[in-house]
């Protein structure tokens, strides 16, 4: 009775406080988790604010990926070039490295994250370590590793050293049960891709923290990401990079999805831009920790048309692959981003003619351009 008295009281003054400062009424909990890496049960898990006189220290687990190298651009553009550290465990190339600050980062190594986080007083963790759909399914135990074991020890790293956490989950976190046109942000979620299956569980996971434990946790549901200066990284959409690739190389691609197949895509400066503005986006304005985004939805063929509009002599093929097509049949046709887009003013900037043009423009396709009216 006597804590019932209290927790009216605290109610009773939240509620007498202005509608607009939104802020969220947190109780004092013990950290009783599972986790084998103990964090202390008195460590403060409310993420600090900072100033532009004291930008974030950002790391980036998984840099050299598909997104890593330009989000650390796009970061050290807005924070300073020694405030944002790529990492990952393989070598970089010369121009990554002699870009901004590199370092070795095993997310399955715990200790190693904890000294990271507190050698270079990090306070912004983006992690992007992932085995992606298809080469999940072709090895499930790594992918098992990586995508959850992985994330546990981000979780608790994170929530131990008070840092703003951003993981990116993906259109693969829906199944064949979920409502694909479009997709709303709450649905029955049932993948059928270890890839998904992690990401629902990174979701869940996230919220939990949020929720539990007061970490500050953002998550964005990525369409098909489509990028002119990197290589894809093995997922289901990545033939809408692949064409791109071939038709500056011979003006031939062999699809291995079916003709008709629609998935949702976005240009890799509107995924980055997104990333950037949710993360900076006040606490208040946040309804939920897991958004969809969105920009374009289009199928092999819509693609191919477009194509040919700047390069009337391109030809596409199809070979359909069975898995591939399988986990694309599973997921979303269009998502649902009404919710980022009233939240924290979420707009895409490349529809899919200024998608065809800046992609043929940096392959260099320019000679076989068509006069097009």
């Amino acid at each position: 009775m006597l804590f019932l008295g209290m927790l009216k009281q605290v109610v009773s003054r939240t509620a007498q406080s202005k509608a607009s400062s939104c802020r969220k009424l947190v109780l004092p909990w013990q950290f009783l988790g599972s986790s084998q890496h103990r964090v202390p049960a008195n460590v403060n898990f409310h993420s600090t604010s900072f100033s532009e006189a004291e930008p974030p220290r950002v790391l980036i687990t998984g840099g050299l990926g598909q997104l890593g190298v330009g989000l650390a651009n796009l970061l050290r553009k807005r924070f300073g070039k020694d405030n944002v550290i790529l990492s990952d465990i393989r070598k970089p190339p010369a121009h990554v490295f002699h870009s901004g600050p590199f370092i070795y980062a095993n997310i399955l190594d715990y200790k190693n994250l904890r000294e990271i986080v507190v050698n270079h007083r990090i306070s912004w963790l983006f992690h992007y370590s992932a085995l992606l759909s298809a080469v999940g399914e072709a090895n499930v135990p790594l992918a098992r590793d990586v995508n959850i074991t992985g994330l546990h020890n981000i979780l608790d790293v994170a929530a131990e050293y008070n840092v703003r956490l951003f993981v990116p989950s993906t259109i693969g976190a829906f199944g064949p049960t979920s409502p694909r046109n479009p997709t709303p942000d709450l649905c029955v979620q049932r993948p059928r891709t270890i890839y998904g299956v992690s990401k629902v569980h990174t979701e869940l996971m996230g919220e939990y923290y949020y929720y539990r434990y007061g970490l500050d946790f953002r998550c964005l549901r990525y369409p098909g990401i489509i990028s002119a200066d990197s290589q894809p990284g093995g997922g289901t959409t990545d033939y809408a990079v692949q064409i791109f690739h071939a038709a500056a190389k011979n003006g031939t691609f062999e699809c291995n999805l079916k003709a008709s197949t629609r998935l949702p895509m976005m240009y890799i400066s509107d995924c980055l831009r997104a990333t950037l503005e949710v993360m900076e986006a006040p606490a208040e304005c946040l309804s939920m920790r897991t958004y969809n985004i969105n920009a374009m939805s289009f199928t092999p063929e819509e693609l191919a048309l477009a194509l040919r509009k700047h390069a009337p002599d391109f030809q596409i093929t199809y070979c359909v692959d069975p898995l591939r097509q399988a986990i694309a049949e599973s997921w979303p046709m269009i998502l649902d981003d009404s919710n980022a887009r009233k939240d924290w003013g979420w707009k895409h900037d490349f529809d899919l003619p200024e998608l065809v043009a800046t992609m043929l423009s940096f392959h260099g396709v320019s000679t076989r351009v068509a006069q097009v009216n």
